[in-house]
């Protein structure tokens, strides 16, 4: 249940949250909404020790850190700082570029916007989301600028990315967009398309898709598969794939107006993690309504450190 008293333009938000010690307090209901519980003996009171976000219990003494666990976890930097990082991302309509973010709260270095925006796109995936059901369209797109050499879909310097979206039946069939999923893939084989669906969809909903092989065992993993044919024309994918096609379209177009199309392979997951945040969260009631989720999760997120965000992954 979301508070009442939630800032729904900058002035009641800075209001509401421009001190440390609200954002503390704000953040102590977050993280233990049914009042405080020592870990170590079960005791419900506790004492804050002044400026170190550490609570420690009235009964044995045993010290509980607000931060740990978090994205927060370890920062130097004063929770309100963050609080309106948070802020700027979820009120801001087509996202924030980390040039922009650093504009807007003063970072002496590109790298510092980079590295909380990523952090904060960590907390923008729920660990208990639930699969997409009823009709789901799905389909494989390429993101990224194309480089010398081969052209079209397998372009050199582009990413697969795979898209399943929930859509209406008959007359809204296309229109009525649901909830959305959006995972990078290696390639469009069955088994990375089986994954994705499986990972992503329930068993059994209606998966429309064109008539690509990747997809012609869906029916033995429990899906009613709906094929369709379709023709060399782009346009005619459009028409009768109508929901996803609009998504990717959609996604693209925020990839290239917001962070001007510069997403590498290895951090685009990560954006596309934010773009199914914002486009989840497109009917919510307010401006702060994603504010306080984005908080609610972000206190169910592990850290992650500069250094990991920035390590090469290891081979597979």
């Amino acid at each position: 249940m979301l508070p009442d008293d939630l800032p729904h333009d900058l002035p009641t938000f800075i209001a509401r949250f421009g001190t440390d010690e609200a954002c503390r307090d704000y953040l102590f209901h977050q993280r233990w909404p049914g009042g405080f519980r020592c870990r170590a003996c079960g005791h419900g009171e506790a004492w804050a020790l002044a400026r170190r976000n550490i609570y420690e219990c009235a009964a044995c003494g045993r010290q509980h850190s607000l931060l740990k666990g978090t994205i927060f976890e370890q920062t130097k930097t004063g929770l309100a700082r963050w609080f309106l990082a948070i802020y700027l991302v979820t009120s801001s309509k087509g996202g924030i570029a980390a040039t922009e973010l650093q504009r807007q709260m003063g970072f002496g270095s590109y790298q510092t916007a980079w590295s909380w925006l990523h952090k904060i796109r960590k907390a923008m995936v729920r660990r208990d989301r639930q699969p997409l059901h009823d009709r789901v369209e799905a389909d494989e797109t390429y993101v990224g600028g194309a480089k010398p050499g081969r052209s079209g879909r397998g372009a050199a310097g582009k990413t697969l990315v795979a898209g399943a979206v929930e859509s209406g039946r008959g007359k809204a069939r296309g229109r009525r967009l649901g909830r959305l999923r959006l995972a990078r893939l290696p390639d469009a084989g069955a088994t990375s398309l089986e994954g994705f669906l499986a990972a992503n969809v329930a068993k059994p909903a209606a998966v429309v898709t064109d008539g690509w092989a990747g997809y012609a065992d869906l029916p033995a993993q429990g899906y009613h598969h709906e094929p369709i044919n379709l023709s060399a024309s782009w346009g005619d994918a459009v028409l009768r794939l109508p929901a996803i096609h609009l998504v990717f379209a959609l996604a693209k177009r925020w990839l290239i107006g917001t962070h001007h199309g510069a997403v590498g392979k290895k951090h685009l997951p990560a954006y596309l993690d934010e773009y199914l945040f914002r486009f989840n969260r497109r009917t919510a009631r307010s401006i702060s309504h994603r504010f306080a989720r984005l908080i609610e999760q972000a206190v169910a997120t592990e850290p992650v450190t500069y250094r990991t965000l920035v390590a090469t992954p290891a081979p597979a």
